[in-house]
């Protein structure tokens, strides 16, 4: 062994698997940097003296003579206001050709906030899209995935959700993101003016997969500085959480663990919990609020990943493409937000619980007046009257595209009620019906 500059070098590898190398070495901790033979690496495991390195590219080509240099220190983060509007690679290196950002160096993947400290959410998150403001309103603190199939629009959604959202700061982690997607997210955000509140983390798919296990820490990094210094509302918006555990499966089975159900690392549902748990409201009014999108592999909920994610999460949105109208929409049946009750009709107008339940109850009647049609029997005045409501309902207000406010969302509701129904039918409180229905001109 030789030290230069503080650098520890070693020369003598015991042991090389397809991503990781293995040597005796002293006084080296956990997650530190490390180049092996040129190619960066990171400190997996510590037996005694024994030290396990992930080398991120792979180890073809290193040798059992290879150079090993110790780094000192875990993957850092230069933290600053300066972060906003720029994108970052998994190691928090500019990639749009911009300065290093100057700043205080963060370890990334600290522990999360003490729950001591934290606040029951309280504050609405609003996302302009009605599937989730109107039906799945969404709080500060919370972390709630989408669900989506591989061919749907989900960055598409992600980029939506980042611009309309009321937050202070939005934070984008992307995990093995095609070029042509990170160049989407890069194009929107600067046409719409919207850089100097958006941060991104970027792992491409031209960029090595273990490098993406890094892209959660370092988005939760710079999130925790705004939210806990600064006091900010933030909202990470992590993108594809199933591409993120690909990845850990990859690490570990090279490391020869013995994977456990769907061939994820047995300790799937902790690597999830610790990026998931960063989610926090604090006494400061800064808040840490976490979009997921996890797709599913031939819509199988059951998997391992969607699973586990289920779990730990509070709920869930669904986005499915609705067969009658053309359009992806939030699926009213499948998704669910935990804490809306926390929110709807308190920071909200007082109908939205009503509404919202009536809503979703005439479009459940919808489908099964769709049932009856499949099967061949005749349909009621009422079932032709959901069905209309239904493709009204889905196009106005379920559909991804619409981008309104939600007391926009709720009044448009209610005209479609008054539309398509009598007030028997709706069946809400009379005092709500005097208030909103829609007064015919008279």
């Amino acid at each position: 062994m030789e030290t230069r500059a503080f650098q520890k070098i070693y020369t003598k590898i015991d042991n090389i698997t397809k991503a990781t190398v293995s040597l005796r070495a002293s006084g080296v901790g956990n997650d530190e940097l490390a180049s092996v033979g040129g190619k960066l690496a990171q400190v997996v495991k510590i037996t005694g003296d024994l030290v396990t390195l992930q080398v991120f590219s792979g180890t073809e080509g290193i040798t059992t003579d290879s150079e090993v240099v110790f780094q000192g220190e875990p993957p850092m983060l230069k933290v600053s206001d300066d972060l906003a509007g720029r994108f970052f690679n998994a190691y928090g290196q500019p990639i749009e050709g911009g300065a290093e950002v100057e700043g205080e160096a963060r370890e990334i993947g600290g522990p999360t906030v003490n729950p001591f400290k934290r606040l029951q959410p309280s504050e609405l998150i609003a996302t302009g899209i009605a599937g989730i403001d109107l039906n799945n309103t969404i709080v500060t603190g919370q972390k709630i995935p989408f669900f989506a199939d591989p061919d749907q629009p989900y960055n598409q959604v992600m980029a939506m959700v980042a611009l309309r959202a009321k937050a202070d700061k939005i934070i984008l982690g992307g995990m093995g993101m095609t070029n042509d997607d990170f160049l989407f997210f890069k194009h929107v955000f600067e046409n719409a003016g919207a850089l100097d509140r958006i941060v991104s983390f970027v792992n491409t798919t031209e960029n090595p997969p273990v490098e993406r296990l890094l892209v959660p820490d370092m988005a939760l990094t710079a999130a925790e500085y705004f939210a806990v210094d600064k006091g900010q509302k933030v909202l990470v918006l992590l993108t594809d959480m199933t591409l993120y555990a690909d990845a850990l499966a990859i690490v570990s089975n090279r490391m020869d663990q013995i994977p456990s159900k769907d061939s994820m690392p047995g300790s799937l549902y902790s690597d999830l919990a610790k990026i998931y748990e960063k989610a926090v409201q604090l006494p400061n009014g800064g808040s840490i609020t976490i979009i997921a999108v996890t797709t599913l592999s031939g819509g199988d909920i059951t998997h391992a990943v969607p699973d586990n994610t289920g779990y730990i999460t509070e709920g869930q949105l669904f986005l499915r493409n609705d067969s009658d109208t053309g359009k992806v929409i939030v699926d009213p049946f499948r998704s669910l937000s935990r804490l809306k009750q926390l929110v709807i009709g308190k920071k909200t107008r007082e109908d939205h619980p009503q509404v919202m339940n009536a809503a979703v109850r005439l479009y459940a009647d919808a489908a099964n007046a769709k049932t009856k049609l499949e099967n061949g029997f005749d349909l009621s005045d009422y079932d032709e009257r959901t069905l209309s409501f239904a493709k009204e309902y889905s196009t106005k207000l379920l559909a991804i595209d619409v981008n309104i406010e939600i007391t926009t969302m709720l009044d448009t509701a209610w005209e479609l009620f008054a539309k398509y129904f009598t007030k028997a039918e709706v069946a809400i409180k009379d005092e709500l019906v005097a208030k909103y229905w829609p007064k015919k001109d008279e």
